[in-house]
């Protein structure tokens, strides 16, 4: 059980909607929460949003994650080869 407190002037929206659509108060909030709950579960996740961009830039090397040490490892020698 929930209780909130509405400005006035929600308050008589609430109140004159209630009367036109022949519902409670409660029920309307209860669509209302019931949208916004679906409208943030649809929100895209960052990954989501910069997809388009990942690995755009890349290297072309998908294997520099993983071989990282080996990778260092060989310029390193290269380096100090000279």
């Amino acid at each position: 059980m929930s209780s909130i407190r509405l400005p006035k002037d929600f308050e008589n929206r609430l109140n004159d909607l209630a009367q036109m659509e022949n519902t409670t108060k409660s029920e309307i909030i209860k669509r209302a929460l019931r949208r916004y709950f679906d409208s943030f579960d649809r929100l895209a996740s960052p990954f989501e949003l910069g997809r388009d961009l990942f690995g755009q830039y890349g290297s072309k090397k998908g294997n520099l994650s993983q071989d990282y040490k080996k990778i260092i490892k060989e310029k390193l020698c290269e380096k100090h080869a000279r």
